[in-house]
């Protein structure tokens, strides 16, 4: 009986261990470090499992149209927030409180920063009229998305007009 309990005791602590997501703390650190090494910006961006436009910006993100040009310019940095019932287990310890010193935790997901390599932010994810952009796909979203990109990449015309492609809402 006394090994029965010490193995289900083994198995619970294990499980847990294994399904605990990554601090804040400890990817910032890993994104920063290779911003550092490899002179580029960071794209944090806050996602949850249930936020349809954070899936669709990963994809675009990912598009292997622009692929190259992301990679080139940004680490991205995906942080998950928000999280609800059995799927607060996906959070990354922290982003509740990382959202928050970004003044994004009442801007929807997603909601992203763009910081240099000392993790100082460059842009947010807020308009010129406060708003948050999130996963950009109006004309006028896409634009202000653009704006913000040539702000902090080496973004050139046909880098822009696959992104505005690819982001613009059909």
């Amino acid at each position: 009986m006394k090994n029965l309990i010490l193995l289900v005791t083994f198995l619970v602590v294990t499980i847990n261990v294994t399904t605990a997501q990554e601090s804040v703390a400890s990817l910032m650190d890993k994104a920063l470090s290779e911003a550092v090494e490899s002179d580029k910006h960071v794209m944090v961006k806050f996602e949850a499992s249930w936020c349809g436009w954070c899936h669709r910006m990963t994809k675009q993100l990912k598009d292997p149209a622009i692929a190259s040009y992301i990679e080139e310019n940004y680490v991205l940095l995906p942080i998950v927030v928000f999280e609800n019932g059995d799927n607060i287990k996906l959070e990354n310890p922290g982003s509740r409180e990382l959202i928050t010193s970004y003044k994004g935790a009442s801007a929807g997901l997603p909601f992203w920063v763009i910081l240099d390599a000392s993790g100082t932010i460059i842009t947010t994810s807020f308009n010129e009229k406060g708003d948050n952009l999130g996963c950009p796909a109006s004309k006028d979203e896409v634009a202000s998305f653009i704006k913000k990109l040539k702000a902090t990449s080496n973004l050139t015309a046909d880098n822009e007009a696959l992104i505005t492609k690819i982001f613009t809402k059909s």
